[in-house]
């Protein structure tokens, strides 16, 4: 906390909002503080032994029996959950927050066949060893592929579905966005640096708007890929990307059984490929206004909450707004 106070003062001081400080952490993100206790799952996936990093919180005050399971985007980990899991907690629920296989504090395998299916699985196991029989799940960009992924895979266990600005509403690739190979995934994630996600991020996840707060989570994804696990972390960065890319969700939207809720800020525009695509394929990308909508509509027991303004993470963006959005529907 202290280092991204030092961090958030520094962008204040300068008035542009960029740390130029380097920072680097190990592979699996040693030397990120993460806002509650650690723990490790240790298990064998495809003839390797690996582990999953998560955070378990118990429910604060007067527990209500309920699980929440949330389950973090791409450029994201479980410690960006933070106010998220602080709200939930308070609220009465018990709260697993996981680091998928080859992000954050997770292993960063050299060779892995990821499969959404495989990672739902990977977190299916994690549950069962925490005695956890059925959750809510709250999956936020690429988690949200995930978390379809998991209620698709364990609809019986799953009670509820919630999805924060989720990619994969659409298809990129039957819209026309051209395929990357994974070398050309990984040749682009070695030369990540902080610039380069910080202006990614405020064009496409923040509608142009930049906040001092934010630049913690910069550093923790640009501070993991430059430490020493470089190469590896980019290799996994890269399966990962070609994952997202050639495993779509949107056509089994249907197939849910559960109560499923939509939390959208419509300024999003993020679409995986859009930087590739031409003018007239990315111009229909990533249009989260016109797609929360459409999605709503094809989930038997769907629901929509739509964020005017915010782009694609408005737990992060604006936590007291999304926070009341997502317990009201829950407390239903």
């Amino acid at each position: 906390m202290l280092r991204a106070t030092a961090l958030a003062l520094a962008c204040l001081a300068t008035g542009s909002a960029i740390a130029t400080e380097a920072v680097a952490y190990g592979q699996q993100l040693e030397g990120f503080a993460y806002p509650h206790p650690l723990r490790h799952f240790d298990f064998h996936s495809q003839g390797q032994a690996l582990q999953m990093g998560y955070m378990d919180v118990p429910a604060q005050g007067k527990a209500n029996g309920h699980s929440v399971v949330l389950m973090h985007g791409k450029n994201f980990c479980a410690a960006t959950w933070e106010t998220s899991i602080d709200a939930l907690s308070q609220a009465g629920y018990r709260v697993i927050a996981v680091d998928q296989v080859g992000f954050c504090t997770s292993s960063k395998p050299a060779h892995y066949q990821y499969s959404f299916q495989q990672l739902a699985s990977n977190t299916h196991a994690l549950l069962a060893s925490l005695g956890v029989d059925q959750a809510i799940v709250l999956g936020h960009s690429t988690g949200g592929m995930l978390a379809t992924r998991y209620a698709l895979m364990y609809p019986a266990q799953v009670k509820r579905l919630a999805m924060v600005n989720p990619i994969g509403l659409e298809d990129w690739k039957a819209l026309g966005v051209p395929y990357r190979t994974v070398d050309q995934w990984y040749a682009r994630e070695l030369k990540l640096d902080a610039e380069g996600v910080r202006n990614y991020e405020r064009n496409t996840y923040y509608a142009g708007r930049w906040k001092p707060e934010y630049e913690r989570w910069v550093q923790m994804l640009v501070g993991l890929n430059q430490g020493p696990g470089h190469a590896v972390v980019a290799w996994n960065s890269a399966l990962i990307y070609d994952m997202i890319f050639t495993q779509p969700v949107v056509h089994e939207f249907q197939e849910l059984q559960m109560p499923t809720l939509l939390l959208i800020g419509d300024q999003d525009n993020t679409a995986i490929g859009s930087d590739i695509a031409p003018p007239e394929v990315k111009v229909k990308l990533g249009r989260y206004k016109v797609l929360g909508p459409q999605v709503a509509k094809l989930i038997p027991q769907g629901e929509l909450v739509t964020f005017e303004g915010l782009g694609h993470a408005p737990q992060i963006e604006a936590p007291d707004q999304f926070h009341q959005a997502l317990l009201g529907w829950l407390q239903r």
